[in-house]
């Protein structure tokens, strides 16, 4: 079940991710995808303009793969894809809210107890002693 990073209890935030990112993926944002009907924050990813372009045309959540250095189209090697309801930029427009309604039977990479993959990447709390698994993680209606 997962690794360390993604089980594990021990906070270990990457704070260089913005500078790694800067370096491979030049002339992204972050794009962060929300549950149109719940409120819940599903996962957040980067675009960039192809990215952006091919998300409207296709109308789902499309992502620059910062570690692969591709365009990724969420659910298109899982099935766990991400219908694109409204696109939404800040006010600075240095960011972007994509508005989803998953099409899937999850949205994070990793799995529960169960093996069914997560329904938002959030799915851990941060306490004093570390982090926990939330008692009150998202669950598909």
């Amino acid at each position: 079940m997962g690794n360390i990073l993604e089980e594990g209890s021990a906070l270990n935030l990457d704070f260089s991710k913005l500078e790694k990112i800067a370096a491979c993926a030049p002339g992204v944002i972050p794009a962060v995808a929300q549950d149109v009907d719940t409120g819940t924050v599903l996962m957040v990813g980067y675009v960039n303009e192809i990215a952006l372009q091919t998300a409207m045309s296709e109308k789902v959540a499309v992502f620059w793969s910062t570690s692969r250095n591709e365009l990724w189209i969420k659910g298109a090697s899982s099935g766990d894809f991400l219908e694109l309801i409204e696109v939404r930029v800040n006010c600075e427009q240095n960011s972007l809210l994509y508005l989803v309604r998953p099409r899937g039977t999850g949205v994070c990479h990793t799995r529960d107890a169960s093996g069914k993959s997560r329904p938002s990447c959030y799915y851990r709390v941060l306490t004093e002693g570390g982090l926990q698994h939330s008692p009150n993680e998202p669950r598909w209606k």
